[in-house]
């Protein structure tokens, strides 16, 4: 039976070009990283948030106890014996009040004040003492605002500041009623009891808010750069995967004769032994198997950098 010889052609697309699609996903890589490094502390703390692998009260009492330093995540109900009202007569544990200027277009602190008594977070039996003197930009809670002018604060407001320039007061409080997420490290203090707080390098975070709200609270006023990192991400794995399939891809190609040539029974599919397995299916395992190594090592490295940008602002 005739069938149709093979004969050898060039490869449409030149090698070089996969490498040119694998450098702008570099240059994707690194839009997105500069865009997440913009959102400073916030960034760090989400992703601290999202990623604290989580325990039990209990497992983090046993951790404080071996003295085995962990960045842990637990969730419980705070209580407290000294909580002091506000002027809405909830009982508070926290509360910091952030006094603001407008400093060319960005609201500066020009005064924080901070108000703080020992509370727990308990769940069932088990309490673990939390070191509220080492929240700072780890607090995640809904901000109540008011504005004004510098006038309006009266012998609060400094004496160089006009009393015309906007000023703005933020009140961030915690409650001792609400239930909260907590990542830290779990420890023993001064009185040898244990309790969490900031450690290894990474601070104390506290929310009252479900995770998907903490995160918006985290990226607010700024979802347009979010979005537009998730966006420049997903191009950069899109653009590498696509380049390194174009530099897998053969120099020649076998394209069909235009002279009929005789074949001696065997399968045309396979390579001459008989009928046999079409295509290739090894090379398409390991080209799976490639891609997800290829998204494993972009994580990687994303995670790195911005570990090393931690490292740098915590130097600086």
């Amino acid at each position: 039976m005739p069938g149709m010889g093979r004969r050898r052609a060039r490869a449409i697309i030149p090698a070089v070009d996969g490498v040119v699609v694998i450098l702008a996903g570099v240059v994707a890589l690194g839009g997105a990283i500069g865009i997440l490094r913009t959102f400073g502390s916030r960034f760090r703390v989400g992703r601290l948030l999202a990623s604290t692998p989580s325990v039990s009260i209990a497992e983090a009492l046993e951790i404080a106890r071996t003295g085995r330093p962990s960045y842990v995540r637990i969730t419980g109900r705070i209580d407290s014996e000294t909580d002091f009202e506000d002027a809405d007569h909830r009982p508070l544990v926290f509360r910091r009040t952030r006094f603001q200027a407008d400093d060319d277009g960005r609201w500066a602190d020009f005064d924080v004040v901070r108000e703080v008594v020992p509370f727990d977070l308990n769940e069932g039996l088990d309490a673990i003492a939390v070191d509220g003197d080492a929240l700072d930009d780890g607090l995640i809670v809904v901000p109540r605002e008011s504005e004004g002018t510098m006038g309006d604060l009266g012998d609060r407001a400094p004496d160089d500041l006009d009393d015309t320039l906007p000023a703005r007061v933020v009140v961030e409080h915690v409650s001792s009623v609400e239930h909260a997420i907590v990542v830290g490290v779990p420890k023993l203090g001064p009185d040898s009891l244990p309790r969490i707080g900031a450690g290894l390098g990474r601070p104390l975070i506290l929310t009252t808010l479900e995770q998907p709200e903490a995160m918006r609270i985290l990226a607010a006023g700024s979802t347009r750069r979010a979005r537009l990192a998730a966006v420049l991400l997903v191009a950069a794995a899109t653009l590498v995967i696509i380049g390194l399939a174009m530099l897998a891809m053969p120099e020649s190609a076998l394209a069909a004769s235009p002279d009929p040539t005789a074949v001696t029974g065997s399968d045309t599919r396979s390579t001459g032994e008989g009928p046999g397995l079409v295509g290739a299916p090894l090379g398409a395992l390991l080209g799976v198997l490639g891609i997800a190594i290829l998204a494993m090592l972009l994580t990687l490295a994303f995670v790195r950098a911005t570990r090393r940008g931690e490292r740098s602002d915590r130097e600086s």
